[in-house]
């Protein structure tokens, strides 16, 4: 029997065929070693290379990764006290670039590259929203008797060439019975596929059946000649996980932006640990296809390889370094370090998977982004706003009984939107992360939140990201559209969704402002109210749908055909009132455009008083008389206005427009012009550059005519227009918006109720031409001045 001390070199192998090829090139071998340490569960053989008594270790079947590969080098030192260098030797996955003609059976020997030790975890990092996955730490460098060995062994290849290939026929023709799996294969058997061909998934096939050697598909290289090593030694940076890399466009980004030359999945577990070179015999190409004809063969010449480092160093040399036992006394709770990160990595790895995959889906779907009018209606709502509806029965038997549906409809200006906010807010605190909530605003102000499709894609998504389990059925749809080259149909958006909510088993929707949506007729298949008749009555998961409105005749006529009375429930004056009280009492006592009354709590009794008596349960009718109360600076002002307050929208939009100062009609009707027939929600920017253009003047856009404060741009139509400040999806940065301040005021101005005086500057092909118009005037600046 041997005895463990007598042993300096410790070489780890990570799977069988490593093994075997590793024993194939010890000089002599040796007797089982006389006993191991408690809990070793290595299988290990003993022998020696030149004057180096080597022991060899495998990990045990069917385990991979960093912190099993950790786990054999800590058994290791425990038993065979004396290691003083290690070796990880074994096969890799090949990252041949332009630069690097990278083969199938060559070699790959980690060295320090590119600021880093010659290991690079790729999987050990963090990952930003919308980055690259950037990764943390340093894993350390081959020691450097190690490294002086590679550098002698490199320059004595140059000179005599390596001989690997026949060091590795020699060793078969001891083995015979090896020849068929470890010797080197037809170099037919070496198809390097290009980046974007990809291996039928599924395929059981080999690829010289499935994928074939067609021009089209393979990388051409040029052959080998007699004066280049058949069997290549590159030397540069491994990349290592706890994954397999099977994805050539990761490939080929690593490879590009770090200089991979290598991918495995064991060597970072030890590079802090276990002071050691890496060797890898390249048997793929890291990419889907994946086949076993070079591992024997590229596992001998990695053997062969280590053989001949192990060869060149010097015996003193070896017993002259610090034995790895004693440079990792606390070996134990360095490995439980290693091993809580390799879970935490892989866990990581996965999220950044499923994050990148996300965000490819949302680039491919495009869904608008429903959190915007979410927020902005939570800005907008003061505290204890709902109450009344969230804690009341209708409310609550929805939310519980199976396959439930609420309509919520009520007059213009009456806070539905809000409601709806109240109503997200509540069931995103009472449910948890296995019961998804979706949601969906329709907005008159973005084209994009208008029709049926932009919400299926939205609802798709957001469960997409909630419901792991789900995810699945988008997958297929996405590689069933040549993966995100084609859009999908709304019928097959619609047949995706049920999928998902079947999968889910159990789902909330809230849909808010059914009539704003363009596309809901109910005798269209694709019209919304036709979908949501079809989600209600499919039955195919527990759906739980509440949407609002206000009470169009195609809606009602529509939903009365396929729900209850008790389902349609009136959003009336006297329900609200508790909220809207409470809604002018805190605004008169503590909005800053009234302070000027809070030394007189007479008065501000007597404005609460009057806009109760006058609100007729609009909350949008109250913010306006608000506002225009602001402007009276003494009591008599005040009392007169209270004395005339409209009695309607139409009459309270109707007055804002009489009473802007002549001063500012020109650009206030230039900016209604806008917002009016706008696709899309306008920039501050694009408000100010619109005012900011000559059209009269023949002079076009001159930035000096900008207004120097943007934001002060909602001052020419105050209660008629809003800013609107939120992120942008694309790079998350801060956008402001200006929008008019509710769909009645759009309503209002396209209708026939516009006295004439406006209504001509606000026709739509009249406004469509001002704007057409100024649009050419603003692109006059980007003219050279002798075209313009």
């Amino acid at each position: 029997m041997s005895n463990p001390k007598n042993y300096t070199v410790g070489w780890i192998c990570a799977i069988q065929t490593e093994y075997t090829a590793a024993r194939q090139f010890l000089d002599e071998n040796h007797e089982h070693p006389e006993h191991v340490s408690p809990n070793d569960n290595n299988e290990y053989t003993l022998g020696r290379i030149g004057s180096h008594n080597v022991v060899v270790a495998v990990l045990p079947d069917g385990e991979y990764g960093t912190s099993s590969a950790a786990s054999v080098a800590r058994d290791m030192l425990h038993t065979f006290p004396n290691i003083r260098i290690g070796l990880m030797v074994g096969i890799g996955g090949g990252a041949p670039t332009a630069k690097r003609d990278i083969r199938l059976g060559d070699i790959v020997v980690s060295s320090p590259s590119n600021g880093k030790g010659g290991v690079y975890q790729y999987d050990y990092g963090k990952t930003i929203r919308s980055q690259e996955f950037q990764p943390t730490g340093m894993l350390n460098q081959p020691p450097s008797l190690l490294r002086g060995a590679v550098n002698g062994l490199k320059a004595h290849y140059e000179e005599n060439g390596n001989g690997l290939s026949e060091a590795v026929e020699a060793a078969l023709k001891k083995k015979p019975r090896l020849r068929k799996k470890y010797q080197r294969p037809n170099l037919q058997d070496d198809r390097l596929y290009k980046t974007e061909f990809v291996h039928a998934s599924g395929s059981e096939e080999s690829c010289a059946d499935v994928c074939g050697n067609d021009d089209s598909s393979l990388v051409r290289r040029h052959e080998r000649t007699e004066d280049e090593d058949n069997t290549a030694i590159h030397y540069g940076l491994i990349a290592s996980a706890n994954s397999l890399m099977k994805d050539a466009v990761t490939r080929d980004k690593l490879a590009g932006k770090q200089g991979v030359l290598c991918f495995e999945m064991e060597a970072a577990g030890l590079m802090n640990h276990f002071p050691c070179l890496v060797i890898r015999g390249i048997c793929d190409y890291s990419d889907s296809h994946k086949n076993k004809v070079w591992q024997g063969y590229a596992a001998m010449t990695a053997a062969a390889y280590a053989k001949d480092i192990l060869r060149r160093i010097r015996p003193n040399r070896i017993e002259a370094e610090q034995k790895i036992s004693e440079i990792l006394s606390n070996f134990g709770q360095t490995l439980e370090k290693v091993q809580a990160t390799a879970k935490s990595t892989d866990t990581a790895v996965k999220d950044m998977g499923l994050e990148r995959r996300r965000d490819q889906l949302y680039d491919w779907l495009c869904p608008p982004d429903p959190s915007t009018n979410y927020n902005k209606a939570l800005e907008q709502r003061y505290e204890g706003s709902g109450k009344w509806f969230v804690q009341g029965e209708a409310y609550r038997e929805w939310k519980t009984q199976p396959n439930s549906f609420l309509w919520l409809y009520g007059i213009p200006g009456c806070g539905k939107t809000i409601l709806s906010s109240t109503i997200i807010e509540d069931l995103s605190k009472a449910l948890t992360e296995s019961q998804p909530m979706l949601y969906f605003y329709y907005s008159f102000t973005d084209t994009r939140k208008q029709s049926t499709e932009n919400t299926v894609r939205s609802l798709i998504c957001q469960l997409y990201q909630k419901r792991k389990d789900v995810q699945r059925v988008v997958d297929l749809l996405f590689s069933s559209h040549e993966n995100g080259r084609k859009q999908p149909g709304l019928e097959s958006l619609y047949s995706t969704f049920q999928n998902m909510i079947q999968q889910a088993n159990e789902v909330w929707i809230i849909l808010d402002a059914l009539d704003e949506c363009q596309t809901r007729e109910d005798t269209q298949a694709e019209g919304l109210l036709s979908w949501l008749r079809s989600l209600v009555a499919s039955k195919v998961a527990n759906v739980h749908l509440l949407v609002t409105s206000r009470p169009e005749q195609d809606i009602e006529s529509a939903l009365e055909t396929w729900t209850q009375p008790e389902n349609r429930v009136p959003i009336q004056s006297d329900l609200i009132m508790d909220d809207i009280r409470a809604y002018i009492h805190a605004r008169v006592r503590t909005y800053e455009g009234l302070s000027r009354w809070q030394s007189s709590p007479d008065v501000q009794n007597e404005v609460e008083t009057a806009l109760i008596e006058n609100a007729d349960g609009m909350f949008r009718w109250v913010t306006c008389q608000l506002e225009s109360l602001e402007k009276c600076l003494e009591y008599p002002t005040l009392q007169r206005a209270l004395g005339s307050l409209p009695k309607t929208l139409d009459e309270t939009y109707a007055r804002i427009l009489s009473s802007i100062p002549s001063e500012y009609e020109h650009h206030t009707r230039r900016i209604l012009q806008f917002l009016t027939f706008s696709e899309r929600p306008l920039r501050i920017e694009e408000a100010v550059d619109a005012i900011a253009v000559n059209i009269e003047g023949g002079k076009g856009f001159d930035p000096k005519n900008r207004m120097p404060r943007p934001r002060e741009i909602s001052r020419y139509c105050s209660t008629l227009v809003v800013v609107v400040a939120r992120q942008s999806p694309e790079d998350g940065d801060a956008i402001t918006e200006l929008q008019l301040a509710h769909f009645s005021v759009k309503e209002y101005l396209t209708s026939k109720r516009l006295d004439q005086s406006v209504a001509k500057d606000l026709e739509e092909t009249t406004a469509r031409a001002s704007i057409a118009k100024q649009d050419i005037g603003w692109s006059m600046l980007r003219l050279p001045k002798d075209i313009a």
